[in-house]
């Protein structure tokens, strides 16, 4: 194998790749990531047996062939090369090292035999379809905050995207939940997408796929079927196994008889939450909502550190409540909304609240109150 390419492109394309490699690895060769010569491009692939990322890069191929480098080590290589500079890369005999030249830098790396890197073979991919890279963006940013790091529930360890019928209309939905919050997002269905599965992408593939949106006026195709799913940027490619689960029915902890409304100005009430909130244990953070005749009382009682209050004014016009949230998940939610205002919908101190930017938005978010 011998290749010449430009230092820019080959470390945008490791950035891309190389993130999916685990530091520790007890199998050699998924430290390692994949070069393949061939006509006139060079592919890179990267896999740790859950995703595979791919990325196909123009080159000047002096000789085709394959072998595969240790993914990090490569990267800081070519990060550090100057800028501008040209990078070859050359198979030296038979003892199994190439030679990576660039300017009066040489490094001869280790290498591992091709044949010895694994394939995420995909296999029928049943349905596809493509979506803005802007409506995907907001389908991750506005429920990748809620996804659960409880290992034990593996099957929340995601988003759960899915085809829905709301009113009439067909919609594509994003679920992700920890137990303690929820967040629902929807979208019009694109073509293509009608009978889809439900699949529950996992954390780390959703990351990943959330790093790789960079353009949002360009299109993203996806593939899946009942085990696998595939996000395609032009010339990335990224393939993940999806988790092997059922998702909560999320439609029973919606709350759909909330009657007190609390519309309130966003970014007062956020810095609001955060200001109190410097008083809590960090394990507890919870702050107490005290609503009564358009005021809200903010408090939060520490008994190692002392109490803070703040007061502001809103639109609420129904019975007194007084209710305890974690400050953090507050924050959380406030930081997805669109609008200046968000609406609260409460039942009562012991029942999940409802959080919007309106009446009928396309996100959704459901807070389970604590103990105050």
């Amino acid at each position: 194998m011998k290749v010449t390419l430009e230092r820019g492109a080959l470390l945008k394309s490791l950035s891309h790749v190389h993130r999916v490699v685990e530091k520790r690895n007890t199998i050699p060769i998924l430290s390692n990531v994949l070069l393949q010569a061939k006509g006139r491009a060079l592919t890179l692939k990267a896999t740790d047996l859950d995703i595979e990322i791919t990325e196909s890069l123009p080159a000047d191929v002096g000789q085709a062939g394959g072998t595969t480098l240790p993914a990090h080590t490569l990267y800081e290589i070519v990060r550090k090369l100057h800028e501008g500079a040209q990078v070859s890369l050359e198979m030296t005999g038979e003892s199994g090292q190439l030679l990576l030249r660039s300017g009066r830098s040489r490094f001869n790396l280790q290498a591992l035999p091709e044949t010895d890197f694994p394939d995420l073979t995909a296999g029928e991919l049943t349905h596809k379809f493509t979506l803005p890279s802007g409506d995907l963006r907001k389908l991750i940013d506005k429920t990748q905050f809620a996804i659960s790091t409880e290992e034990t529930r593996h099957y929340l360890n995601g988003i759960f995207l899915h085809a829905i019928e709301v009113g009439g209309h067909s919609m594509l939905r994003a679920v992700a939940t920890d137990g303690h919050r929820l967040a629902r997002v929807e979208l019009p269905a694109p073509a293509g997408s009608a009978g889809m599965p439900g699949v529950i992408v996992p954390r780390k593939a959703v990351a990943e796929v959330q790093k790789l949106i960079e353009d949002l006026g360009a299109e993203v195709a996806i593939e899946m079927s009942q085990t696998k799913i595939r996000f395609i940027f032009g010339g990335v490619v990224l393939t993940s196994k999806l988790i092997d689960g059922t998702f909560p029915d999320y439609a029973r902890v919606i709350p759909t008889g909330n009657d007190k409304r609390l519309t309130i100005d966003c970014k007062p009430f956020a810095a609001a939450v955060d200001r109190v909130s410097t008083i809590s244990s960090e394990r507890g953070r919870a702050v107490k909502l005290a609503l009564a005749d358009g005021k809200l009382t903010l408090s939060v009682t520490n008994p190692d550190s002392g109490s803070a209050v703040e007061e502001l004014e809103v639109d609420y016009d129904a019975a007194p409540i007084d209710i305890g949230f974690n400050a953090r998940y507050l924050l959380d939610i406030t930081q997805q909304l669109d609008s200046d205002t968000a609406l609260f919908k409460l039942a009562d101190a012991g029942s999940p609240t409802v959080i919007q930017d309106r009446d009928g938005a396309a996100a959704l978010y459901v807070l389970m109150p604590m103990r105050v």
